[in-house]
């Protein structure tokens, strides 16, 4: 890997990631993140979305060390050797999904999701979804709490707890899964080209509201969303030799 002398520290709020990051950068030194050469995040994985989204544009690596609760795309902290973590960490490369929402109003929204896309009702009422994969209805009626697209880094998120896939980050597909569906009471989801466009179309939307949520940017009352990869968008993960994302991903796999 190209050398990654120039380090711009970023903390979530709190003080566990704020006092990490004072130590840091007094033993290594900070710049700002758009004339680093690599930005270490200190957090958990809600901050990690946020840092990813925040800097995408910067088009940098970006290696975590975990300062949070569950820390599956962070590194374990450890202030010690930090350019030769650097130097050695492997890199996983990400791809978000781009949603387009329209609402009752007739705005679209765009929006990029790194871990997913979730339709949800946002009423007692159940939502009613039609569901078309590359311009042909695959479901006429999804019946229950709403649906999802998930991307494979983000397929053992909101993903896995709806019972969904845990998808490889080389296995080319997306992840379309039912969210506490009624009817079809048997449809479990089903895996897509990483090239396909899904298309919800939110039936009786005045009884039956939906918002639509691409990771934590929320667009209410939609009535037709679409989700498609953005293949032009490539986000680098760095993680520690041996504990790298797709080992993570598998390992994921054999935990009860």
């Amino acid at each position: 890997m190209t050398s990654l002398n120039k380090i711009a520290f970023v903390a979530a709020k709190g003080e566990p990631a704020e006092v990490a990051r004072e130590r840091l950068t007094a033993r290594y030194g900070h710049v700002a993140p758009e004339s680093a050469d690599v930005i270490v995040a200190l957090g958990g994985d809600g901050f990690m979305l946020q840092t990813l989204h925040r800097y995408m544009k910067l088009n940098l690596p970006i290696y975590g060390m975990n300062q949070g609760t569950v820390g599956f795309l962070m590194n374990e902290y450890n202030e010690d050797d930090l350019p030769a973590r650097l130097a050695n960490a492997n890199a996983a490369a990400i791809h978000p999904l781009r949603m387009q929402a329209t609402t009752e109003a007739g705005a679209v929204h765009e929006a990029l999701a790194i871990n997913e896309v979730a339709l949800l009702r946002q009423t007692r009422q159940i939502a009613k979804l039609r569901i078309s994969i590359d311009g042909r209805v695959r479901i006429d009626e999804l019946a229950g709490d709403g649906a999802l697209v998930a991307t494979p880094a983000g397929s053992t998120a909101y993903n896995l707890s709806a019972h969904g896939p845990i998808l490889p980050l080389d296995a080319g597909v997306l992840a379309l899964t039912p969210i506490s569906a009624f009817r079809p009471r048997r449809w479990r989801g089903a895996l897509l080209s990483r090239t396909a466009t899904v298309k919800f179309e939110v039936m009786d939307y005045f009884k039956r509201p939906v918002s639509a949520t691409a990771d934590f940017n929320e667009v209410r009352d939609v009535v037709e969303v679409t989700v498609r990869e953005a293949p032009e968008i490539s986000l680098r993960l760095l993680f520690d030799a041996g504990h790298d994302l797709e080992e993570r991903i598998l390992n994921e796999q054999f935990i009860s």
